[in-house]
């Protein structure tokens, strides 16, 4: 059972727990395809091509291991090796890449994020942790918290007890006084469970809990948390 009365602060996780991921993805993926189309058309039909792109990948992630936590840097060094192979003007990963970015920061919230996410900033300081590569500040919603930790500037992701343990400190706090709220069991609820902090697992799908620890609060949304702590 969720200890409240321990709860000094809490920690997020984004993709996923406040909006759906695939979606922002698949139209920030067709936005850079669009924009290859229009401006290097080779680049363009091998990133249509789903067996090109998965070698691609499979080549970055051999390639370049010192980069699997920078989501970003990936993508962005994935452009420029399919700009090279099609014979074009590999300078140009950047600014593709800062087209798919744009694009996937233009989130939709879950209907419950954001008037769940006020009431807990009002009562509790917020801080984001998160292993993907969204920013609070584009996307509106930085004034909520009061700092963000993330895999690619951190250097690890989660489930690493490192980096919950960073969270904390971001709050001046030891991961006993947090509560860490996110949708992905092992990464989130198991991750935080191990590092010290009490788990919210938000289980938006009707998921199976995995695993034999379990965390201290199985949610259907953030919704029901806010009903735990009023």
């Amino acid at each position: 059972m969720l200890d409240v009365a321990k709860i000094r602060g809490i920690s997020i996780d984004l993709d996923d727990t406040l909006w759906p991921i695939w979606p922002t993805i698949e139209r920030a993926e067709k936005a850079l395809h669009d924009w290859l189309v229009e401006n290097a058309p080779m680049a363009a039909a091998l990133f249509s091509s789903p067996g090109a792109l998965r070698e691609i990948r499979d080549y970055m992630a051999v390639s370049k291991p010192e980069l699997k936590h920078d989501l970003s840097a990936l993508r962005r060094e994935s452009i420029r090796l399919a700009l090279y192979r099609a014979g074009e003007n590999p300078l140009m990963a950047d600014q593709a890449f800062d087209v798919f970015f744009a694009e996937r920061q233009r989130v939709t919230l879950f209907d419950d994020a954001k008037p769940a996410l006020e009431f807990l900033a009002a009562r509790f300081p917020l801080v984001a942790v998160s292993n993907g590569n969204a920013d609070l500040q584009r996307i509106g919603l930085a004034p909520l918290f009061r700092a963000a930790i993330s895999a690619r500037e951190f250097g690890v992701g989660k489930p690493d007890p490192r980096i919950f343990h960073a969270a904390a400190g971001a709050l001046d706090m030891t991961p006993a006084d947090v509560l860490h709220v996110g949708d992905d069991a092992t990464l989130d609820a198991l991750g935080a469970l191990n590092a010290g902090m009490q788990a919210a697992w938000i289980n938006r799908g009707d998921a199976m809990w995995p695993h034999e620890q379990e965390p201290q609060a199985m949610l259907e949304n953030l919704t029901e948390l806010c009903d735990l702590l009023s």
